[in-house]
């Protein structure tokens, strides 16, 4: 099952996807039924976000109607990058099959910092107080 199911997904990204976009190719399995498809689309749509198993996982969520997809595998032709495995960890995949790890010469963005502010006490409070409302409402 896997390997047919890889095979559909390299041929659906072969026939599919434009020569101004990276080709990659996603599949979202759910009872052994493939529920979504999609490709890259960040070039033509100029959105950082399509990537295909962003987009696979949307249409899978829309179509099952709940974000958690724990009972769900992806299928996906390139080895996710950081970005969508933090995706797909958010969406609960567990299973992840992809075809080809990440290419060797492919530069990646590394300028990117993240830093916390740290002279905002008070207002750190009032937001951790937020948070754990919303949680313990949901629990």
């Amino acid at each position: 099952m896997k390997e047919k199911t890889m095979k559909e997904c390299l041929e659906y990204v072969l026939n599919k996807s434009k020569k101004e976009e990276l080709p990659i190719g996603c599949f979202i399995v759910y009872k052994n039924k493939i529920i979504a498809k999609a490709i890259n689309n960040k070039n033509i749509k100029h959105n950082v976000l399509g990537h295909a198993e962003i987009i696979c996982i949307q249409k899978a969520s829309k179509k099952l109607k709940r974000w958690n997809l724990n009972d769900c595998e992806m299928y996906v032709t390139l080895k996710p990058c950081p970005m969508c495995e933090t995706i797909i960890k958010e969406a609960h995949i567990e299973k992840v099959y992809y075809l080809i790890d990440k290419l060797s010469y492919k530069k990646q963005f590394q300028k990117t910092k993240i830093l916390e502010i740290n002279n905002m006490s008070y207002e750190k409070e009032i937001y951790k107080e937020k948070l754990k409302e919303f949680f313990e409402n949901r629990r």
